[in-house]
């Protein structure tokens, strides 16, 4: 898929060291630039909205967003990370958080590219247990849909189009758009 903005590039996507691992680096940079996309749906008058009173703000989930990646690249994989005081822009924005769940991500692709097969297979401490460091990293690209997922549900409260992550949404298609919403669609080989 295309998206209006980019935060990571095709071009900026560095070849992992071990072919095998190129998904790794295709899929981050691909869920980046999801997570801006519906990040840039918001305005900064949307960063106090809460559907109720027991959920996150925008704001909340775009800061735990940018520090709990840096915890899960940094505490958990090993990561060159910033300290955690200097992850969040010093003005909370939806363009600088965008800006900088982007320019953080990129830095991060370098990281995974030099890593073989044996790196990312180690288990290593999470939280309370021990895993493969590969489980941690896709561990953390589903924390990161849930939110985007999150994010979207509040786009629909406020009234706003939600753009296509996998495919077609109500709101946005194209003629090659191909889903899978019947049982014939389902049995094709």
């Amino acid at each position: 898929m295309r998206y209006a903005f980019a935060a990571i590039k095709e071009k900026q996507i560095p070849r992992a060291v071990e072919p095998v691992f190129q998904h790794v680096l295709d899929t981050y940079a691909s869920e980046t630039n999801k997570l801006v996309s519906t990040w840039r749906s918001f305005a900064d008058g949307d960063l106090s909205f809460r559907p109720d009173p027991k959920s996150s703000t925008v704001q909340e989930i775009l800061t735990h967003q940018l520090l709990s990646e840096r915890r899960f690249f940094g505490e958990f994989l090993g990561a060159p990370e910033p300290p955690a005081a200097e992850v969040l822009p010093a003005t909370i924005s939806v363009e600088e958080c965008h800006r900088r769940v982007g320019a953080l991500a990129e830095a991060r692709l370098g990281f995974m590219a030099e890593k073989i097969a044996a790196w990312w297979t180690e288990e290593v401490p999470f939280f309370d247990v021990r895993r493969q460091r590969i489980w941690i990293f896709w561990r953390r690209v589903l924390h990161t849909a849930h939110h985007r997922t999150q994010l979207s549900v509040y786009l629909r409260f406020l009234g706003r189009p939600i753009l296509p992550t996998y495919g077609p949404t109500a709101d946005i298609s194209w003629e090659e758009a191909d889903p899978t919403t019947t049982q014939e669609a389902a049995e094709r080989p």
